[in-house]
């Protein structure tokens, strides 16, 4: 078997059949090139049959003898597993060995968030005389309000925005479509953006659709946003060390802690299984709403 062919081929399948995006289907590959690398020092080829199982535990045992985190070793594991399953599928090999590795131990680490009242901190740190000021407090807000990745936010179009009905659309990861209720601070932050700074810029031909753009009118990148963030976490002094997607997390804490219904927030966030999103269980519920948009504390306020 040409495992470079088939590498090729499994590329193909990712991204027609799965539709993974780009940054996803490379992740995968990246695994499965780190096995290649290990098997040419060890100087010894994959058979493609349960014997591998051997090759295999000898290349996780590298992983972590590397000292590489549990998480990563996870993930390269789950790389190598879905070549595998692929092979299989397609009835390039007749036994999977790789459901034999054991995945190490993730334990309960929770993700980072930021309480109300660090989320409004950092807001008020925004200097609003600057002409990006208003641009970047509509980005926080959504970001916050609507519990996005940082890939749906720069993605976001004019035709995504449902004011009248307090929804926004966005295409997610394997461009599943999904309504978000918006609230009304962030549709509020949102318009004021666009009448105040976007309005006024020359926008580039194919650009016209994005919502948040720099100021040379082209959409904003992941960078962008990831330097926002840091720039503003550190002019409101918090010393947790956040990124745009901890946005994300406050926005699912929050809500999960407020008494929102698991499945709920699972359709909100874009979680295809309920067990991710069964980290935000870690606070306690107080009490219980009817919709989603009862129990962001953004919406509570402006709501009162």
């Amino acid at each position: 078997m040409q495992i470079q062919q088939e590498i090729e081929s499994f590329r193909a399948f990712l991204k027609i059949e799965k539709s993974l995006s780009d940054n996803s289907i490379q992740s995968y590959i990246f695994d499965i090139e780190k096995l290649i690398n290990f098997l040419d020092i060890i100087n010894k080829e994959l058979t493609f049959s349960q014997e591998d199982i051997i090759i295999l535990k000898d290349f996780v045992e590298e992983l972590n003898n590397l000292g590489l985190s549990a998480r990563s070793q996870a993930r390269i594991i789950s790389g190598i597993r879905a070549f595998y399953k692929y092979l299989l599928l397609t009835d390039q090999i007749d036994t999977d060995p790789s459901k034999l590795l054991e995945m190490p131990n993730l334990g309960s680490k929770l993700p980072v968030f930021l309480s109300v009242e660090e989320v409004d901190i950092l807001e008020q740190s925004i200097d609003l005389s600057k002409p990006e000021g208003h641009r970047n407090k509509a980005i926080i807000e959504t970001l916050y309000s609507c519990g996005l990745r940082v890939s749906e936010l720069i993605n976001l179009k004019l035709t995504d925005l449902f004011f009248d009905l307090d929804f926004i659309k966005v295409i997610g990861k394997g461009k599943k479509e999904r309504l978000i209720p918006i609230s009304q601070k962030a549709k509020d932050e949102i318009e004021f953006y666009i009448q105040s700074y976007r309005n006024h810029l020359f926008i580039q031909k194919e650009f016209e659709n994005y919502l948040f753009l720099n100021r040379r009118g082209k959409n904003l990148t992941r960078v962008m946003i990831f330097h926002i963030v840091k720039e503003l976490a550190e002019l409101a002094e918090i010393k947790k060390n956040i990124s745009p997607h901890t946005f994300r997390h406050s926005f699912a804490t929050h809500l999960v802690d407020g008494g929102a219904d698991l499945r709920a927030v699972q359709e909100m966030l874009g979680h295809e299984s309920i067990i991710t999103t069964e980290i935000y269980t870690h606070l306690s519920n107080d009490y219980l709403k009817q919709t989603i948009m009862d129990f962001h504390p953004r919406s509570k306020r402006h709501n009162s």
